[in-house]
């Protein structure tokens, strides 16, 4: 369980990183790139992380694919499956394994019932945007719709069906209370690290990039403070050179 936690926010920073790289690049040439991420792990269903993840994928496979099959013009089982085959191709799109496909299936099996009752398009807006904190209601929302996503991602990062498989059926045996074997210090540093950016993100969510609140609320000193300490935790947990997750794909 823990290790599927840290690879949900592992495949976060990975890909909206490197997609924050490349639209950062990008403006210093004088182009402005459509933003990718939306603080999606703040989202209350599947309909909404879908439009808070990949923004590019998504908004691609919507005029190009979804809309030309009909979109969500006709009956039910027309929407239906026009969903399923959008998820089908972007598991597809991920790579020649079934596991993608079932991440796909997934998905797609996640966002029916708001297809079926037509409330896929009841959170349009970032989650409590005139409040400080979320209702009940919201919380709960957020926290469902993240246990479905890290439930998928297991699929996504398994190398086999079964091995997927293997490791749900220890999540939901009695081993989810074990002590896991891991390097407490490290798992205790990597947990801070994600908190204290989810916490600049919730903060910042009503902003298109969540650090621009900071220029805002916090005085000039703290605010260079926390840069500098973003950037030496970046050389400090650097490690070996690794490859960006989604550059395989």
């Amino acid at each position: 369980m823990i290790g599927a936690l840290f690879f949900t926010f592992q495949i976060y920073g990975d890909f909206s990183g490197y997609s924050d790289i490349a639209l950062g690049t990008a403006r210093l040439f004088g182009i402005s790139l459509l933003r990718n991420f939306a603080f999606p792990y703040f989202s209350r269903d599947i309909a909404e992380f879908w439009r808070r993840w990949h923004i590019s994928l998504s908004t691609w496979f919507r005029d190009y694919l979804y809309i030309p099959l009909g979109g969500s013009k006709g009956s039910t089982w027309i929407k239906i499956r026009n969903t399923f085959i959008i998820f089908l191709v972007s598991g597809f799109w991920h790579g020649a394994n079934w596991t993608f496909i079932v991440w796909g299936l997934l998905n797609a099996l996640y966002i029916m019932p708001s297809i079926i009752f037509k409330t896929h398009r009841n959170n349009i807006d970032i989650v409590a945007r005139d409040r400080r904190w979320p209702t009940a209601a919201e919380v709960f929302s957020i926290l469902l719709t993240f246990g479905l996503t890290v439930l998928a991602w297991i699929f996504f990062r398994a190398s086999t069906v079964q091995q997927a498989f293997g490791i749900v059926k220890k999540i939901f045996s009695k081993s989810l209370l074990s002590i896991p074997q891991v390097n407490l210090s490290e798992m205790v540093i990597a947990a801070f690290c994600i908190v204290v950016f989810m916490v600049i993100e919730w903060f910042g969510r009503r902003e298109q990039y969540a650090i621009a609140h900071l220029d805002v609320k916090l005085k000039k000193p703290w605010r260079y403070a926390l840069y500098y300490s973003i950037a030496l935790a970046v050389f400090w947990f650097a490690g070996g050179e690794q490859q960006f997750i989604y550059f395989q794909f």
